[in-house]
């Protein structure tokens, strides 16, 4: 096992699953304790942690809605309180609510309203929370998705809308926290073998798929351990000088 991260502390937001499961098993495997968030599964959240104990890192799962902005400080109070310090947060936890276009009479603005809660505020009240307290020299790193600078197909508006958002965001907490030598940047993932993603795919035509694929030089989708390598990368000594960045793990997608 490398020890890059050695002796650092990290959040991982909706790291019971997909993504954020394997970007925390990363970071672990790379020596860093590592908390995670979740919303509904406490199973399969402490399965994710035993696996993570394995490697011999300290790491707790924290039931924390997205949702609910005031459950951000205590979160972060969480895992400070638990492990004494956080160095790296990763905000992950995001849904996907896509499959019908603005004119669309049904609609559903609720769920989609939710989804720009969860995803834009979300995010943002975490991170307001993690800044006072996270170390100089640390790290934020932002999930984001293609979408939020390219939208091949119909129907994902609200969706590419909170990912845009994001990013403008991160790029101006990267400027705020610059002089502490906190960097922050977000990365775009293309599809990726996860729960989201294929409720996602689900919603679109196969011919529509087929579409997509073919507008990606490298025709496949992102494995979710390339994803998570570029979230190391960052989390990492290497990645000290690199801030404000928006890094899209998307095989060369350009639409």
């Amino acid at each position: 096992m490398t020890t890059t991260l050695a002796g650092k502390v990290a959040l991982v937001t909706g790291g019971s699953r997909g993504l954020g499961a394997a970007i925390a098993s990363t970071l672990a495997a790379q020596g860093a304790d590592v908390a995670i968030s979740y919303v509904m599964s406490a199973e399969k959240a402490e399965a994710v942690v035993q696996e993570l104990k394995k490697t011999g890192v300290r790491a707790i799962a924290i039931k924390s809605d997205q949702s609910d902005l005031s459950s951000a400080k205590s979160l972060i109070d969480t895992v400070v309180s638990h492990f004494g310090r956080l160095d790296i947060l990763v905000n992950n936890a995001a849904i996907a609510v896509q499959g019908k276009t603005v004119d669309d009479p049904d609609l559903d603005t609720v769920n989609l309203d939710r989804q720009w809660q969860i995803n834009v505020m979300g995010a943002v009240a975490t991170t307001r929370a993690a800044a006072p307290v996270l170390t100089d020299g640390g790290r934020i790193i932002f999930i984001g998705s293609l979408l939020g600078s390219r939208v091949p197909f119909a129907a994902v508006a609200d969706y590419a809308g909170t990912k845009a958002a994001i990013a403008g965001y991160a790029k101006g907490v990267a400027r705020d926290l610059g002089g502490r030598n906190i960097t922050v940047n977000t990365i775009q993932p293309g599809i990726m073998p996860t729960d989201m993603a294929a409720e996602a795919r689900d919603t679109l035509p196969d011919a529509v798929m087929d579409a997509v694929m073919d507008l990606h030089p490298i025709r496949r989708i992102a494995t979710l351990e390339e994803v998570s390598a570029v979230v190391s990368f960052l989390a990492g000594p290497n990645g000290g000088y690199i801030t404000g960045g928006v890094i899209d793990v998307s095989g060369g997608l350009q639409v």
